[in-house]
């Protein structure tokens, strides 16, 4: 059964790069966009995202406004994994800050941390962030708000920090500190996605 499924997912992901090569590479057809999302309506279909203009996993661009809303599509067919929405854009470890979109001005704000704790070279299936037991990442941040510390862990940057901010931003909601799926739209009419692929949650080798 496992092998089935690692078959079905690994065609299922060649499928959907090829058909997102095609459709780029033939841009009379439409375009294809890509970036974090920041928003995620379910019930209206809706998600907003900040484009990435870099398209380079290892060093994303999220700094360009407005943010892009769009529709996804009704049909679940042309649908990967739905996404997790997340504010935070950018994790400076040598600055030491976090560049997060705040909702209220619709603008990203630059937020000097104190580091409290930090490890580096953190897999994923790291025991400090991966339960095995129940075979599934542990959930992030994990925000303290007594202790005045909150807790995140950059599977890209694989870095597991944790860190206090001044006191009015514990007000403000988890998925503040929490980063956004990265996802992939193709796209005829702009605002309506006609596929929608979520490339964070889209891994062949997953069990």
């Amino acid at each position: 059964m496992r092998k089935y499924n690692m078959i079905k997912k690994f065609g299922f992901l060649a499928v959907t790069v090829f058909s997102f090569g095609f459709l780029l590479a033939c841009g009379e057809l439409g375009n294809v966009d890509q970036g974090r999302v920041i928003e995620f309506d379910k019930e209206k279909g809706v998600v907003t995202l900040i484009r990435d203009f870099k398209a380079d996993p290892m060093n994303p661009d999220y700094d360009h406004l407005p943010p892009y809303v769009y529709e996804i599509p009704k049909d679940p067919s042309e649908i990967g994994a739905l996404p997790k929405a997340g504010k935070r854009m950018k994790l400076d470890k040598e600055k030491k800050q976090i560049v997060i979109f705040d909702t209220a001005t619709q603008n990203f704000k630059t937020i000097d941390y104190n580091l409290i704790s930090q490890a580096e070279k953190v897999a994923s299936e790291d025991p400090r962030v991966y339960d095995a037991a129940a075979e599934k990442a542990k959930i992030f941040p994990m925000i303290d708000r007594e202790k005045k510390a909150i807790t995140i862990y950059s599977k890209r940057q694989k870095i597991l920090t944790t860190f206090s901010v001044p006191d009015e931003y514990f007000a403000l909601p988890d998925d503040t500190w929490d980063s956004g799926d990265e996802v992939r739209i193709y796209y005829k009419e702009e605002g309506k996605a006609r596929r929608f692929m979520n490339l964070s949650k889209t891994d062949i080798f997953k069990k």
